[in-house]
């Protein structure tokens, strides 16, 4: 089971006709819906499940520029900029406060990464600071192991995951957005080689733009458009313990262990140095574009070969507009939390702070993360194929980077000068010869 997750009611009547379609209930879909209905644009939000239900109310909460990849840092500030004006905008509460984050550094190489980062983010208005590994400390009592320092932006913050893709969603049914639950998209369909319609599990909707924010899903429903994302999924485990008098103050990752105080009074308790991912036929077929974020990240990662491959291999097809979908057999992706990596996060939790030992693990849950090779999003147009556009494979970072995401995503739908530079998230650069790869800081 996952985190409990605010409800929120959908429109009554099912409309056959819009100017844009979104399809994604979580945090990008989301705050792009809320963008193109803020600018007038009638816009439907589809949602096979239940808004916010799958990794957008699974993650961190984090809200951060620290580490970030400096192809992401002007989409990161914008989106700071939009969580800072968020709770007036909507008039609900996110959870959205500044609390700072840091990453302690393990060895000596971090360090230099740390320090390296810091003189390029500034360059980019991110301004950074170094504690070594005495301040570190000084901020935490107790704190046990070995650490350079850190890596701390005062000006980051956090959001409650299970409040904010609800809240955003809320005030963009207020400003005329038409949300369908329990709506699965079948096939999205083309005249004369433009979009026209979605052909959903309720009926048909013509429209002008169709806007995928499927999160791990896209890929599946860009192979019914004919298109190949090389995305895949990874398994993320997080705990939440019961209300506690501990508050740490920022939001911090310890390596094998990462945790921040939540508005109900517990920790919201993860880690940054283990993560699953499961062996699928996808695994294999876009194998040579992940080797070298593996190979960076290969510590991190455990691979696992299991039911999900044969599952996908037989299962995981695209939809047709006559048949029922995989996406209305599968309502929501709320995969089980892997019990030794639960286990292990609780026990590196007592191990980094001994004072914490007898607080209780509510609950656990896990949820995937959409990854791409070079572990930054496509935020794009898709060139051949007019009035389709995508927003997907936020690789871990998509909860607090979705506003101005959304806000990108809605200025390329409406032809306005884009927020921000979309150049480094163009769908294309996996076929223009573009040399995809990662940068690895954190």
């Amino acid at each position: 089971m996952g985190p409990n997750v605010e409800l929120v009611s959908s429109s009554p009547d099912f409309p056959t006709q819009t100017e844009v379609v979104v399809i994604g209930g979580g945090i990008i879909g989301v705050a792009t819906a809320l963008s193109l209905v803020s600018r007038g644009i009638p816009t439907v939000l589809l949602e096979k499940g239940r808004v916010a239900a799958e990794q957008s109310s699974r993650n961190w909460g984090w809200c951060r520029r620290t580490g970030r990849d400096l192809r992401e840092l002007p989409l990161i500030n914008l989106s700071m900029q939009l969580w800072g004006e968020m709770n007036q905008r909507v008039q609900h509460d996110t959870g959205f406060a500044i609390t700072g984050i840091a990453y302690a550094a393990r060895s000596e190489a971090q360090w230099q990464r740390y320090q390296q980062w810091c003189r390029e983010a500034q360059q980019q208005d991110i301004h950074s600071e170094l504690l070594d590994g005495a301040k570190l400390k000084s901020r935490f009592s107790g704190l046990q192991g070995d650490f350079n320092g850190a890596l701390f932006t005062a000006l980051d913050g956090r959001a409650e995951p299970q409040k904010a893709a609800p809240a955003m969603v809320k005030a963009a049914q207020a400003q005329g957005l038409n949300l369908q639950q329990h709506c699965a998209v079948r096939s999205i369909e083309r005249a004369g080689g433009k979009v026209s319609e979605v052909v959903t599990e309720r009926g048909i909707i013509r429209c002008q733009s169709v806007v995928v924010a499927g999160g791990a899903w896209s890929r599946l429903l860009m192979q019914g458009c004919g298109l190949t994302l090389p995305q895949l999924k990874v398994l993320s485990t997080v705990l939440r313990t019961g209300p506690t008098d501990y508050d740490p103050g920022i939001c911090v990752s310890f390596g094998k262990v990462a945790l921040r105080k939540r508005q109900d009074g517990g920790l919201t308790v993860a880690t940054s140095a283990t993560s699953i991912s499961d062996i699928t036929p996808d695994s294999l077929r876009f194998a040579r574009q992940y080797m070298p974020a593996f190979r960076a990240e290969r510590q991190n990662i455990n691979l696992r070969l299991g039911s999900r491959f044969w599952q996908e291999l037989t299962r995981w097809q695209p939809g047709t507009p006559d048949k029922i979908s995989l996406y209305e057999r599968i309502r929501v992706l709320a995969p089980q939390p892997e019990a030794t990596v639960v286990n292990t996060i609780a026990s590196n939790l007592v191990q980094t702070l001994p004072q914490l030992g007898t607080l209780p693990i509510e609950q656990s849950w896990g949820g995937y993360i959409d990854t791409l090779p070079d572990a930054i999003p496509v935020i794009s147009a898709i060139g051949n194929q007019p009035g389709l556009f995508l927003a997907t494979g936020f690789s871990g970072h998509g909860f607090g980077i979705g506003p101005g995401a959304g806000q990108l995503m809605a200025d390329l739908v409406t032809s306005s000068t884009p927020s921000v530079n979309p150049h480094a998230f163009r769908f294309s650069r996996f076929t223009d010869g573009e040399v995809v790869r990662a940068q690895h800081w954190l």
